[in-house]
Formats: C-alpha cells, structure tokens, sequence
C-alpha cells in the first residue's frame, strides 16, 4: 500500500471516530422528551410503562430514554436505527424515493442498501412488536411470533429513543457507502458532522452543536444550570404559546398509531431552512454575527460563531443562538407530545386502533 492509500486509510479512520459519537438527541434532549411524555400519559399508558421499564428505571420512562445510544456498541445491528438517508439538497424525506442508480428503496436503507433499517424503519417496527402485544394479533404486522416480556421491555426503551431522535433537526443524512453514518442532513457534510464550528470557546462540529450545545449552552446560561427548569419551561410553552397547535401534532391521520415520516419531513426541513441556512458547496453562508465558507463535497468547512466567551452569567449571544433555540424547544416539545400520544394509543384498553 502506498503513501498515498496509507493517507486515504488514515483519514477515513479519523473520520470515523468522528461520527460514532453523535446519534440525534444528546442525554439531556431525550431525558427531555421523555420527561414531556410522562406528563401527557393516560392512567392505563402510564400503568403499562412502569410495567414494562426495568426495575432500574424505578418507574420513570426518563431515566432509560438515552439506553438504546447506550447498547448500541452491543447491540451493532442497531446503529442504523437511528438515522434516515436523505440526498443532497433535497429538502424533503420520502419513504419511497425513486432513485436512478441501483438503489430503487427510498430514503429509509442501512449502508448495505438493506430496505427499512433507518430511524423511521424502527419506530414502525417497535411499534408494531408494542401493538401486537397490547392491542391484539394481526397476521398483517411482521411480527408473527410470541414476544417476550425483554423484548417488550426493549421494544418500548427503542421507541421512545428513536421518536426523540426523529425530532433532532440534523438527525438524518446519507453518507456515502463505505462509512458508517449517523442521523437529517446531507450527503457532502455527513449530516453536518465535517463541517467545523466553534461555538464560543470549543471547536466542534455543526451537528454536535443541534444534538447537544444548543441545549447545554442555554440550560448553563439560561436556566442556571437546571434542565428541570428548562423542562418547565417547555411545559410552559405547551400549555400557553403552543397550545393551539398540540392537537395536530399528536394527530397522524387515518386512525394510525405512529407517524413517523411526517416527523423525519420536518427535521429536513427545519435542517434547510435553519441548520443548513443558504449552505450549498463553495458558498458563503452569513447569519448575524457567524460567517462560514462552505467547502466542496466531501470537503472540510469552517463555521466560525461569535467568539464571546461563555460564563456564568449571560454572556450577548449571537444571532444564530437565540433564533435557534426556540425551534430546539419546540422540537423536544413536538417530540414529547407525539410520544405520549403514540404510548397512549398503544395502551389503551379501550380503543382498538388501526396498526401502524
């Protein structure tokens, strides 16, 4: 192997250290989402919860929200749960995209082109495991075998990770084929992964800066280092600002129980529109007081962000902080409703629903 292969070798292996550290949500946004969820069960969703979380969870659906980022080292076959693939530049999520090349299956594929492994993929199937356990056997749903109460257990840990995740603006990409992907983005920048930021101080990526240092930087800032209190705030906001709007978001329309690819269409379109403002190769982007140069494909960028420091009080954010976090909050609300909506339709011992 020569100089030049050895190179190649040695960057996709930097590459890839990179990537295996980021899946949607970080421990905070679906301790979050799970927390929003809990609050909007019913009696009979919130009974069969604690029955099936472990015992360690001591009956709360919050604490076990962040187990499937957890095992996913053990459990290898789940990595690509947690993201969708979506083309570059398209601003849309499809199921059932047609492509040109070989790869005839839409956007919800693993990097092997296996059909229906992706973040949309499992919230259907766990769903399903949960239905047919709880709302009655359907020979139409995949799962045609007795499910264990593990199983069950896991099913239900699965779902209310991979709805967080589905929520997560720069959660779903498509990487090229010869990596191991992540989560809503494109194929040139890995879902925001290669394009580098600093956000105040710390040098990382655009999609570390969705998934974790938004809600960091504003729980340390803006809600004197309390996630509850951010949480409330949340709460707040459904009750009062957003409370119009609940209704339509736990709807998924002709009686189903999930809806997953409506979710994964408006994480790509918050992820143009807000994450990937005006961002195409070899452009300009600017966004109040950040300026980022947008490499070619396959290339590295830098998103340099306002360099104010951070400290313990409220330091003058920067534009692209403050028009953005209010479009994180929502999606952890949105995140949470549609949760406890879909374990509520799960669990109800009255209702019988159509399958998912």
């Amino acid at each position: 192997m020569g100089w030049h292969e050895l190179l190649w070798v040695g960057r996709l292996l930097v590459l890839m250290q990179l990537l295996h550290g980021v899946f949607g949500w970080g421990k905070d946004g679906h301790f979050a989402v799970c927390k929003i969820a809990e609050e909007y069960l019913t009696k009979d969703a919130l009974a069969t919860v604690k029955e099936l979380l472990p015992d360690s969870a001591r009956g709360e659906l919050a604490s076990v929200c962040s187990w499937a980022d957890d095992v996913r080292w053990h459990y290898h076959w789940s990595s690509p749960l947690h993201y969708v693939d979506t083309p570059d530049f398209k601003c849309n999520y499809k199921y059932c995209r047609k492509f040109k090349s070989w790869m005839l299956i839409g956007d919800c594929h693993d990097t092997a082109g296996h059909k229906d492994r992706c973040v949309t993929g499992a919230i259907f199937n766990y769903t399903k495991q949960l239905f047919s356990a709880y709302q009655g056997y359907s020979p139409q749903l995949s799962c045609k075998f007795v499910i264990s109460p593990d199983n069950l257990t896991e099913a239900l840990m699965f779902l209310a990770h991979f709805i967080g995740d589905v929520h997560q603006v720069c959660a779903l990409l498509l990487v090229p084929l010869n990596l191991k992907p992540l989560h809503v983005g494109f194929l040139g920048d890995l879902g925001g992964n290669t394009i580098t930021v600093r956000w105040y101080r710390r040098k990382t990526n655009l999609h570390h800066v969705w998934d974790t240092m938004i809600i960091d930087s504003a729980v340390k800032t803006l809600y004197g280092s309390d996630l509850a209190t951010m949480i409330q705030a949340i709460q707040r906001n459904i009750t009062d600002a957003w409370s119009n709007d609940v209704s339509s978001w736990k709807n998924c329309g002709h009686n189903q129980t999930v809806c997953p690819n409506v979710y994964a269409s408006e994480s790509v379109r918050m992820a143009c529109k807000f994450a990937y403002r005006n961002a195409t190769p070899g452009s300009t982007l600017e966004d109040g007081n950040i300026t980022a140069t947008m490499p070619s494909k396959h290339m590295t960028g830098l998103l340099a962000f306002s360099p104010c420091s951070m400290t313990d009080s409220v330091p003058e954010f920067d534009e692209y902080f403050l028009s953005r976090l209010p479009i994180v909050e929502k999606r952890l609300a949105q995140g949470g409703i549609r949760l406890a909506a879909v374990l509520n339709r799960l669990f109800n011992s009255e209702v019988k629903i159509a399958q998912a």
